[in-house]
């Protein structure tokens, strides 16, 4: 049998942070407010011309140089993300581009699940034969979409790329066991970002354009994201056959530290197998995940075996979740 096995991770960030200090002197809100509500103490936030390319390529060649291949090694260079460059040429055109390989690439939009729904589909490529070696790189931008005057949504959100080469490989019960994948569009607009495209392009004029900005109903988000965060988990445990007790690290999507709280205490699972790092962070979409499992393993959390859950949740809806054996 074949398996789908992580093999070298990777991560990208910005040198900018900007702490909740810094944005008590641009927007209404306080440290304790946000820290209190979100978990959340500082964020990286891109340069002006710092793009989602860039931290891909970071990420991306320290995830190769991890797994002992090469970019010409790769079979596909997939990029989870709803912040590109541009509308086209695609970012994983541009990663593969500038790490040298030699392969099909293609981006894909499932915002802060990106990386759960990337992921699987590598594992059906692999599986199925078509692929030996897969870039999955999960980036978001999403300050440079963010209405700094809205302290609703310009404290939660911060820049990042992670990276992970998925290696086929024989003879292993490593790699990965099980996905549940899940969407519900009619709740699609709760998180949104209209303008730019065919609907309201960039050239229509402004008084008939929407907003530029992100936007997001925080209750309803809030809301959905518990109760979807707990079914997926669920979900994916129950077809794995195993339990809560079976898992040896949560890392689920770093949104908010309430609402991973509330999901990990809905399916029993003890407090000290969660992986955060959103007080450093923040929330920062598709490079969310990635980023986390490239910290826990340098830090020693994660290590060959353990078996790891992850859970995704963002616009869409959509939502996921993938459970590993490391």
């Amino acid at each position: 049998m074949i398996r789908s096995v992580i093999t070298g991770t990777g991560h990208g960030v910005p040198d900018k942070i900007m702490t909740n200090f810094d944005l008590e002197k641009i927007v209404e809100t306080n440290d304790e407010w946000i820290h209190s509500r979100t978990g959340i103490r500082e964020r990286r936030v891109c340069a002006e011309d710092e793009l989602a390319s860039d931290l891909s390529i970071k990420a991306a060649n320290e995830a190769i140089a991890a797994a002992g291949i090469t970019a010409a090694d790769l079979d596909f260079v997939i990029v989870a993300t709803v912040s590109g460059d541009f509308v086209f040429p695609s970012v994983a055109c541009l990663v593969q581009d500038k790490i040298g390989a030699q392969c099909a690439a293609f981006d894909l939009g499932a915002a802060c699940a990106g990386f759960i729904y990337s992921l699987s589909v590598a594992d059906g490529l692999i599986r199925s034969g078509q692929a030996k070696h897969i870039l999955v790189v999960g980036v978001d931008t999403l300050t440079k979409y963010v209405d700094w005057s809205d302290r609703s949504t310009c404290v939660l959100f911060g820049d990042a790329a992670g990276a992970a080469v998925i290696s086929a490989t024989e003879d292993t019960d490593r790699g990965v066991l099980e996905t549940v994948l899940f969407s519900d569009g009619s709740g699609g607009f709760h998180i949104s970002m209209l303008s730019g495209r065919t609907k309201y392009p960039p050239f229509m004029p402004l008084e008939e354009q929407e907003s530029p900005y992100l936007y997001m109903n925080g209750s309803e988000t809030y809301r959905f994201a518990v109760n979807a965060l707990g079914d997926a988990c669920s979900k994916v445990l129950e077809k794995a056959g195993m339990t809560a007790a079976d898992v040896s690290l949560f890392v689920p999507h770093q949104a908010n530290v309430r609402i991973i709280e509330s999901a990990a205490k809905k399916i029993g699972l003890d407090s000290d197998k969660i992986f955060l790092n959103i007080e450093k962070y923040g929330n920062t979409s598709a490079g969310s995940i990635p980023l986390a499992l490239f910290e826990a393993e340098r830090d020693g959390r994660l290590k060959p075996g353990d078996i790891v859950l992850t859970v995704g949740f963002g616009a869409g809806l959509v939502w996921g979740a993938n459970l590993i054996r490391w």
